[in-house]
């Protein structure tokens, strides 16, 4: 049977669901896997959008709090907003009362990555902080560490990225994940996967 990964994000302006495409080519890269792309509800209105110059959403469909519990493992996505994940993912989070009383979710592994608009915007403290949702739900946390090797120590680009998970920096909006930010989503989504495989191989 296979193993089921749901990349589930959030993205304002792009940059998170360019993300999010590359982590899931790097999960379905792993055989036996099945890897499907969502997004959060969104909270804002539409004049609201419009007004701060926001994109049109992707194909992804909307994801609902129970779906969550159909995936063997689950990768999330967001922007930063003053450090900590956007308000949109917090509210989906927030949603998720139902799965925590039923522990749905407890036991099954996650992933983080995310966006912020600068180099000192939050690429360690928006998913230290996020840690805390999985913790109450009872998720196994799965960091990509340093496993995506020297390009980890790379000093010749600017690049977003964290032992933690894949990143990117936004800037002002212009700026697109990099080739190099790319590849450690990429990365991180091939090595999700390849630990998600494991736990449910030794859960028979």
């Amino acid at each position: 049977m296979a193993v089921k990964i749901y990349v589930v994000f959030y993205s304002t302006y792009g940059h998170v669901a360019k993300l999010a495409e590359e982590i899931k080519k790097g999960a379905a890269s792993v055989e036996g896997v099945e890897v499907k792309i969502w997004q959060v509800p969104e909270i804002l209105s539409e004049e609201v959008l419009g007004k701060m110059g926001a994109p049109p959403k992707t194909e992804a469909p909307i994801i609902t709090p129970q779906e969550l519990a159909e995936a063997d493992g689950i990768l999330f996505g967001f922007p930063t907003r003053f450090g900590m994940m956007a308000a949109q993912m917090k509210a989906f989070f927030d949603a998720t009362g139902g799965l925590w009383r039923e522990q749905s979710l407890a036991g099954k592994p996650a992933g983080i990555f995310f966006s912020t608009g600068t180099q000192g915007g939050g690429q360690e403290t928006t998913p230290l902080t996020a840690v805390t949702q999985l913790t109450h739900h009872g998720m196994v946390f799965v960091p990509v560490g340093y496993t995506f090797g020297a390009k980890m120590f790379d000093m010749a680009s600017v690049h977003g990225g964290s032992p933690y998970g894949a990143g990117t920096f936004a800037g002002d909006g212009s700026r697109w994940p990099s080739e190099l930010e790319q590849e450690h989503a990429f990365h991180q989504g091939k090595y999700f996967a390849g630990i998600t495989k494991k736990l449910k191989g030794g859960s028979a």
